[in-house]
């Protein structure tokens, strides 16, 4: 099952898209396409020994910005880096996509060349948070900044079946992002969604708050993009500015740096369990196919374990298991359907 990886995109592309690529080509014996500009994925590969690993290199002669729309880079760059990786899992030359470039433009080309699952109006970026008991799972947390009832009950149904079977949670505990826990908070979009939540087929707990997230007591967190990708921003900024805190600490005194020798180990750990790299990336849920997305200033580790995040992805045959929870779901109802416009993701939380 081979992974196709967008090498153009990220911040530091292409070199650490190769160097990762070549890593998990080494290490998980994944076999990878490196989707970009022949002649510097060629470059970059002459720095690594690849010798017995099974690494393709595709031409793609365009280049999606940060900047640019997601739909202008889905419609006017039809030979960029991403759209062409995303072609491949169409033509059924790889079974994954991973990028590390413009988020709605990955989106886009997603759900513009993979289309929507049946039952699924908005795709969704699902990212998982450390937790005190193992990890959380928030979704939408930037895909989809507008969002209507319906959509937040399908993005529980898909996170349901991620925490099942990815996630290995027998049954997964699923909560609504809310101000409060009691029923009266809220406003009218969760207030919605809550009642239509009750009558699905999946463990709804009810509302929960911003601190469960963190503390184990739920496996899934629905909300729209906007508010789970200040979610996202703010989790990320707040385990840099403690490890920055605790550093200044550290150095403020002699016992507190013998201190911090003696507990190394855990605070190894501790950086270990809220580093974004080990995680590698946020899946898109809801298209056909498998769609990882990357922080665009992902290191080499980050796209290293994305690659073998969406390799067990596809194997798992997850998107087989959400297509059949949303038939039990969504048994005949009628649903919004936006069509198949990329501009649909065009106001896209980044």
């Amino acid at each position: 099952m081979r992974v196709a990886v967008d090498v153009m995109g990220g911040d530091n592309a292409p070199h650490v898209e190769v160097e990762g690529a070549v890593a998990a080509a080494r290490e998980f014996g994944i076999p990878v396409t490196l989707v970009g500009d022949v002649e510097k994925v060629q470059a970059e590969l002459a720095h690594h020994d690849c010798k017995g690993l099974d690494i393709e290199v595709w031409h793609a002669s365009e280049v999606v910005g940060m900047h640019d729309s997601a739909s202008d880079a889905v419609r006017k760059k039809k030979d960029s880096s991403i759209r062409v990786a995303f072609e491949l899992v169409k033509g059924g030359e790889a079974v994954a996509v991973v990028s590390a470039g413009n988020s709605g433009a990955t989106m886009a080309a997603g759900m513009f060349v993979l289309k929507r699952m049946k039952g699924i109006d908005r795709a969704a970026i699902a990212q998982l948070f450390p937790t005190v008991t193992g990890k959380t799972l928030v979704l939408d947390v930037g895909g989809n900044v507008d969002c209507k009832p319906i959509h937040l009950v399908q993005f529980a149904v898909m996170g349901e079946v991620y925490a099942k079977f990815v996630m290995g949670v027998d049954q997964p505990k699923v909560g609504l992002l809310s101000n409060g826990e009691e029923d009266s908070k809220g406003n009218e979009l969760t207030r919605e969604t809550s009642a239509l939540l009750r009558e699905k087929p999946i463990n709804y707990i009810g509302y929960v708050e911003g601190r469960d997230i963190f503390n184990g007591s739920v496996d899934v967190v629905v909300c729209d993009g906007f508010v789970g990708n200040v979610a996202l921003k703010l989790s990320e900024g707040l385990a840099e500015a403690v490890g920055k805190m605790l550093k200044a600490e550290i150095k403020r005194s002699f016992l507190s740096q013998i201190g911090y020798l003696l507990s190394r180990k855990a605070f190894n750990n501790f950086k270990k369990t809220v580093d974004y790299a080990e995680y590698g990336g946020a899946p898109l849920l809801g298209i056909n196919g498998v769609g990882m997305i990357c922080h665009g200033g992902s290191n080499t580790k980050a796209i290293k374990n994305a690659i073998r995040f969406a390799h067990e992805y596809a194997l798992k045959g997850v998107n087989g298991r959400m297509a059949e929870k949303l038939n039990e779901s969504f048994p005949g109802e009628p649903r919004e359907r936006a069509g198949q416009n990329p501009d649909a993701t065009e106001r896209v939380a980044s």
